[in-house]
């Protein structure tokens, strides 16, 4: 019987131009049977964007074809980019014309008209990434619709009067798209939920999770298998570390506690074990909770509260490694010299017992301030913190050596009172306790990439591929004529990381870096190891986090195979199309979950603000725009928008060289770190924008 690879390879490497179907059944010379089965290949094939159907009904490998796959990033204005799922590819422009209707994250084929322009057109949406879509509920002489809130999103939604529920003009509502657009046809859907009027900030978080559709209420069956998972608890055929000195390490809201670390000082420099909860252990492949977890990607983080990835019998219990509890661990042994080179490294199942859950803050203090009373009671870790902290160092300068990139750019972070009201959003503090993780976990997740790699087993990879040597001209040219950097260099990919050290300490550093990061790729998950270009890594992947990154998780899976031949969903070609699949999935959920953590800071930076109208702060310009000035304030990290109509001391025009606006009059100008005093002149709740005017 036929199967999907020998068909791929036939069309790929036998076939010289698009077939009709009957054309390629009978060049393979199929039976009845096997031409039923080839209908059934195809058309799984065709979905998944390996081959593509012409109109003309022409079976035909998607390169050949000049036709690519990968997932649609849209842009307010209408036109967007394809990011390519194949790595090493230069994204595809695709103005607003030859969208086909496509959303943000759809999945897509796009055909390349302009090579040399990457410019092409979606001639196909194989995946859609938004089931539903919130937005106002509207009527006209036509009819009733949602026009969405996203403005990337351009179309308006059909809701047939059958299909309002009840939802009356004006309300904010989520709406299950029924009929995508296409051609001139309209997209139609019907009224899941009329969302209220948030009164506080936790009713608005909830809102936020229904308009982006995070799948927030785990199944019956799932709940039923994560309890049921206390009965697996097995700690044979595991060293048992319980012996050794044990913390974990993580910030002072942490609830899931996913790795914990152990030094110890050798004859040639260190030892570090990195212990990982064995969450493979509890979940099997293709379980009701392996396939929850898949769909899922990844934990939502919101200031309020977390949707974890895996139940929290799991997440916050059984898998988490909670001080003075046995936990079953997956441990990554590695011999450091006193250079900071690694010289050996071991896997192995384990079982651990954590002595301490220790905070950032209370590491920070045993390193800078070990004669403080209060830190009495860690008296018999302080030589295990130092010799980590000593480690730390070393392999942080290895890794700058070899050319990382270290961005060091700001974070909020919300502080909420007793209510769950913000009380203030602030500049989050990094300390070396941090870099100790930070580099802690590297060198783990490096040492199994390349215990993977080196087997020629099929994997997911934490891939970052280089920048696009245009995007980064461009980058440098607007840093340069917008005043930010005053000599007009350019820098190559490859010196990037002495250009930030450059900028380090300048008075705008976190701006520079900002539109610096806008330039480089994001990283994603690829079967393809293609190297990590932020890290300057030849090899790297995600292992220490499977409480919260189905990646890791899968990982896990893939080395256990390795190591201790634990039984595989599929051999080794077939393992390689799933894990692309799960890359290609893993990569989109994690997107959604960096927007669904934007989208909450949105909010919680209106509610601080909220009935603060008319009050005056010092800012400083971010951006600037056509239409207007990013600001952020001073005495909170909140950030608003001042529309140019604001500007009513003189008339403004946006010089585009120069990037900044100037009073046609006065010939004042604001520019990118412009220091001005603001008045905030309203708090738009629902459309989570801060607008301010001049004082």
């Amino acid at each position: 019987m036929i199967d999907r690879r020998e068909i791929l390879d036939f069309l790929n490497k036998r076939v010289g131009c698009p077939m009709t179907f009957r054309n390629l059944a009978e060049q393979l010379g199929l039976s009845s049977s096997e031409r039923r089965a080839l209908k059934k290949i195809l058309r799984a094939l065709t979905a998944e964007g390996l081959v593509t159907r012409t109109n003309r009904g022409l079976y035909g490998p998607v390169q050949e074809l000049q036709f690519m796959t990968g997932y649609f990033e849209a842009h307010r204005e209408g036109y967007g980019f394809v990011i390519l799922q194949e790595p090493m590819q230069r994204d595809i422009f695709i103005p607003s014309r030859a969208t086909m209707g496509a959303m943000d994250n759809d999945k897509v084929i796009v055909r390349v008209e302009n090579r040399k322009k990457r410019e092409g057109s979606i001639v196909k949406i194989l995946q859609r990434a938004h089931l539903k879509v919130s937005g106002i509920f509207d009527r006209n002489r036509s009819g009733y619709f949602v026009r969405p809130k996203d403005p990337s999103i351009k179309f308006d939604i059909y809701i047939p009067p059958e299909e309002a529920n009840k939802a009356e003009e004006g309300d904010m509502v989520v709406a299950e798209i029924i009929n995508y657009p296409q051609g001139r046809g309209h997209a139609s859907g019907r009224i899941k939920r009329i969302l209220k009027r948030p009164s506080c900030p936790s009713e608005h978080i909830d809102n936020l999770i229904e308009e982006l559709d995070v799948p927030s209420v785990f199944p019956h069956k799932v709940l039923v298998h994560a309890h049921d998972c206390g009965l697996l608890v097995n700690s044979k055929d595991r060293q048992d570390l319980r012996g050794l000195k044990t913390v974990t390490i993580d910030g002072e809201k942490a609830r899931d506690f996913d790795d914990a670390i152990s030094i110890g000082a050798s004859s040639n420099g260190y030892t570090l074990w990195v212990h990982i909860a064995d969450v493979s252990h509890y979940v099997g492949w293709n379980s009701p909770m392996d396939l929850e977890a898949r769909r899922r990607g990844n934990s939502f983080y919101f200031p309020d509260r977390v949707i974890p990835m895996l139940p929290q019998a799991l997440s916050e219990d059984l898998c988490s490694l909670k001080p003075k509890e046995d936990r079953l661990t997956f441990t990554v042994e590695m011999e450091f010299d006193r250079q900071g080179n690694l010289l050996g490294k071991q896997f192995y199942r384990s079982l651990i017992n954590s002595n301490e859950r220790l905070t950032y803050n209370t590491v920070r203090d045993i390193i800078a301030f070990p004669e403080i009373e209060s830190l009495r009671a860690y008296e018999y870790l302080k030589g295990d913190i130092q010799l980590m902290y000593e480690l730390s160092l070393l392999l942080r300068s290895v890794r700058k050596g070899r050319g990382s990139l270290d961005f060091d750019l700001p974070e909020p972070e919300v502080l909420l009172d007793m209510q769950g009201n913000p009380e203030d959003i602030i500049r989050a503090e990094r300390n070396l306790a941090h870099n100790i993780i930070e580099e802690f976990m590297i060198a783990a997740n490096e040492a199994v990439a390349r215990e993977i790699e080196d087997s020629g087993m099929p994997s997911i990879y934490r891939v970052h591929e280089l920048p696009e040597r245009d995007k980064l001209e461009e980058t440098f040219r607007f840093l340069h004529d917008s005043g930010l950097v005053k000599d007009p260099f350019y820098i190559k990919a490859r010196d990037l990381h002495q250009f930030i050290r450059h900028v380090n300490g300048h008075p705008l550093e976190d701006l520079i870096t900002k539109h610096l990061l806008r330039s480089l790729k994001q990283a994603r998950y690829s079967t393809d190891n293609i190297g990590h270009y932020g890290l300057a890594s030849q090899t790297y992947t995600h292992f220490t986090s499977p409480i919260r990154r189905y990646p890791d998780l899968i990982v896990h899976r893939i080395l256990k195979t390795l190591l201790f031949k634990e039984p595989c969903p599929e051999q080794d070609e077939a393992l390689e199309e799933m894990l692309n699949d799960i890359a290609f999935l893993s990569s989109r959920m994690e997107r959604k979950a960096n927007d669904c953590e934007r989208g909450a800071l949105e909010v919680m930076r209106c509610w601080l603000m909220k009935g603060r109208e008319g009050e005056c702060f010092d800012a400083k310009v971010i951006n600037v725009t056509p239409y207007g000035l990013r600001v952020r304030l001073k005495e909170f990290y909140v950030e608003g928008f001042i529309n140019v109509s604001y500007m009513v001391d003189d008339f403004y025009r946006y010089d585009e060289r120069s990037y900044r606006l100037i009073g046609l009059r006065r010939g004042k100008s604001f520019y990118i770190g412009s220091e001005v005093r603001v008045r905030l002149e309203n708090v738009d709740i629902e459309g989570r924008e801060l607008l301010f005017g001049f004082f």
